[in-house]
């Protein structure tokens, strides 16, 4: 190479690596930054890293909500499947010590992570000594299996079954002449395995053990109609709401009326007994407490809804009465007092679905309508709101599961869809469809396994929703012997 021009050469590369000088207001120089040019390799520093928190960005706390709803439905073999492989990669990349398979459905249940003793990601570490394990089982220190002592109880741990609920009714009977009428209360459920079904002005009884339908009772000959329906505890006796707003007291058995109540001047949508009392409430604003025992002047006035009762339900232990009305008022009463002992004000459209928990002492449940929506708990013995959910669609009925912390909802405009929801996570366990119209109308079987819904398209669908035990064994209850038929 030419000397001159290796020196030219070398001159401009030192120009280039020179400080770069400019030239202040002042007259003086000053240096600027060194722009520092590096290669095409690039080496992250991994000193500061902390591995554990990395790795437990990617559980199920940072994922987005739709993920978690997701997560939080999976019932099936394969979520459970994804479940125990999440688990074991814990145990075997961050030592998490998990030793059975976390349950999908659990209420807020999480595996921390155990962070005294974690150090660093991946432990060189000989085992020279067995290892004993549960159940007498021993790792062997020189197993084949690269997989941890905690990961191997992982694996032999016991599965829990997943959930099935049938998606489809395993029975539908033709209702011809079922009001859809948001305010009414046509279907019930005896003790005695009975199914009352108001038609139109007559009432109908089903019998679920043998499926004959007697008629009990025709109002055509005095004008009227049928608007509530309700069975006495023990399954005898049948209260018939009318349309006129009278209150007929019937004899299941013998088919004869005993007795019929005045005392309404309007038609009675809601009933419920207590015992030999008999509570009703009407379009009148007025619900009356009467004692069937005692002559029809023995009555007791509760006023205190400015619009017509749609609602009312006893609680498990007799002593308080809640009401809903066409007001979007949710009241409480004691068995003393003539006024409201609690008042609720928070739904925005007719509390019609009312029903006390049997599980939790003083546990008082309730549905709006369509502008509300909203599914509501209640805790009576402090006053207290606990918690609300918006369901979508208008809430109909509400009955609690009477084996499981679980109930059932069912809704109107305008998804006319059946919910089964886990207390108090308010996971939704199952979504049944089938009605073309509002599901207005639920009544559970005597043995707390079955429901039976009913609709403005004039049938009645029976679901198996509910189990006496966790498991997916099939139900016992005589409503499986029947087929399906319309």
């Amino acid at each position: 190479m030419d000397q001159d021009y290796e020196r030219r050469l070398l001159r401009q590369i030192n120009h280039q690596n020179l400080p770069e000088r400019r030239l202040t207001k002042s007259g003086c120089t000053s240096s600027s930054p060194i722009s520092v040019k590096s290669g095409d390799r690039f080496i992250p520093a991994r000193a500061g890293s902390n591995w554990s928190v990395n790795f437990h960005c990617t559980n199920e706390n940072c994922r987005s909500p739709n993920q978690n709803h997701k997560a939080k439905e999976a019932g099936s073999d394969t979520g459970k499947d994804a479940v125990a492989y999440a688990a074991l990669l814990r145990n075997e990349l961050l030592g998490a010590g998990i030793e059975a398979v976390p349950d999908p459905h659990a209420d807020g249940r999480r595996h921390a992570l155990p962070t005294e003793g974690t150090h660093s990601l991946f432990r060189y570490t000989v085992h020279t000594k067995r290892v004993p394990c549960d159940n007498g089982n021993e790792v062997s220190p020189y197993s084949l299996s690269p997989l941890s002592n905690k990961s191997h109880k992982l694996l032999r741990s016991p599965r829990k079954p997943a959930r099935k609920i049938s998606k489809i009714p395993f029975k539908v009977l033709d209702a011809p002449e079922l009001q859809d009428d948001f305010y009414l209360n046509l279907v019930d459920w005896s003790a005695g395995n009975l199914l009352s079904v108001g038609l139109g002005a007559c009432v109908y009884l089903w019998s679920a053990c043998t499926s004959q339908v007697t008629r009990l009772c025709d109002l055509s000959v005095d004008g009227d109609s049928v608007t509530s329906v309700c069975w006495n505890d023990r399954g005898s006796l049948v209260a018939v709401g009318t349309h006129k707003g009278y209150v007929q007291i019937w004899d299941a058995a013998g088919g004869r009326k005993l007795t019929s109540l005045e005392g309404h001047s309007a038609r009675v949508g809601a009933l419920a007994w207590n015992g030999d009392q008999l509570s009703s409430g009407s379009r009148d604003r007025v619900i009356l407490q009467r004692d069937v025992r005692t002559p029809p002047p023995a009555e007791r006035r509760l006023q205190g809804h400015r619009q017509e009762v749609c609602g009312l339900k006893w609680s498990p232990d007799h002593q308080h009465l809640a009401s809903g009305g066409n007001d979007n008022k949710l009241l409480v009463w004691n068995s003393s007092s003539l006024l409201p002992v609690q008042q609720y004000s928070d739904h925005l459209a007719a509390v019609k679905a009312i029903a006390w928990s049997p599980h939790q002492h003083g546990l008082l449940a309730s549905g709006g309508g369509t502008a509300d929506r909203c599914l509501r708990f209640w805790n009576t013995l402090t006053g207290q709101a606990l918690q609300s959910t918006d369901t979508g669609s208008q809430v109909c009925n509400l009955a609690w599961s009477k084996h499981a912390n679980e109930l059932v909802s069912t809704h109107g405009y305008s998804q006319n869809q059946i919910l089964v929801w886990k207390y108090p996570s308010l996971t939704q366990v199952a979504k049944l469809t089938g009605h073309s119209y509002r599901v207005l109308y639920l009544a559970v079987s005597p043995d707390g396994e079955a429901i039976v819904t009913g609709a403005g398209d004039e049938t009645l669908r029976f679901w198996n929703v509910f189990s006496k035990t966790r498991c997916t064994k099939e139900s016992k209850s005589v409503l499986n012997l029947f087929t399906r038929i319309r």
